[in-house]
């Protein structure tokens, strides 16, 4: 995998106008997600109509509690392997909303956000590790603040509020493949 201007090259790019511009050129937290549209749905493309302003939301009963949302991740995973990002890594993403990470608030200043394409108590798919293992060990390679320690769910920051990516996320076996590329 490869970080070019902020863009991973491998992944297709889809640009989203819910960014803006970081604080201070820090990147230093890595931030796990989970997102299905409709909920437990896979495939099509309403994640990434979300993602752009374009949700068309009489498609679904479920997208009218969706309406004036302003939401972004930087990168999504879907559950074919296929990556797709929204917002270039070094821009403010809107993923994680009131959190805080080690004492420090307003997470999405520091943090780049991957959506995995998938719901809390549903396995993930196999290429989605793979993958979500490459592009972790790209963005540590470019973004010298961020290691394996500074890689945590949705829930972790803003527990309470979120619980993605869920029980179903394998943080063992993740974590193991990571640290296998990494050494």
């Amino acid at each position: 995998m490869q970080i070019e201007n902020h863009w991973l090259t491998q992944a297709r790019p889809c640009p989203s106008p819910f960014f803006n511009e970081r604080p201070s050129d820090e990147v230093s937290l890595l931030v796990i997600h989970n997102i299905a549209l409709p909920p437990l749905t896979y495939g099509g493309n309403a994640i990434e109509q979300l993602f752009t302003g374009c949700l068309p939301l009489d498609n679904h009963p479920y997208f009218k509690t969706l309406e004036g949302v302003e939401v972004s991740a930087h990168l999504l995973i879907q559950r074919t392997g296929e990556l797709v990002q929204f917002v270039a890594f070094d821009k403010r993403a809107w993923h994680a909303g009131v959190s805080n990470f080690a004492g420090r608030t307003q997470c999405n200043d520091f943090s780049i956000g991957i959506e995995l394409e998938g719901s809390d108590n549903q396995p993930y798919t196999q290429l989605q590790y793979k993958q979500l293992v490459l592009v972790t060990k790209a963005l540590i390679d470019h973004y010298p603040l961020l290691n394996k320690d500074r890689i945590c769910g949705h829930d972790a920051i803003a527990p309470g509020r979120k619980t993605d990516p869920g029980r179903a996320f394998n943080w063992s076996g993740y974590k193991q493949s990571l640290q296998a590329l990494l050494s």
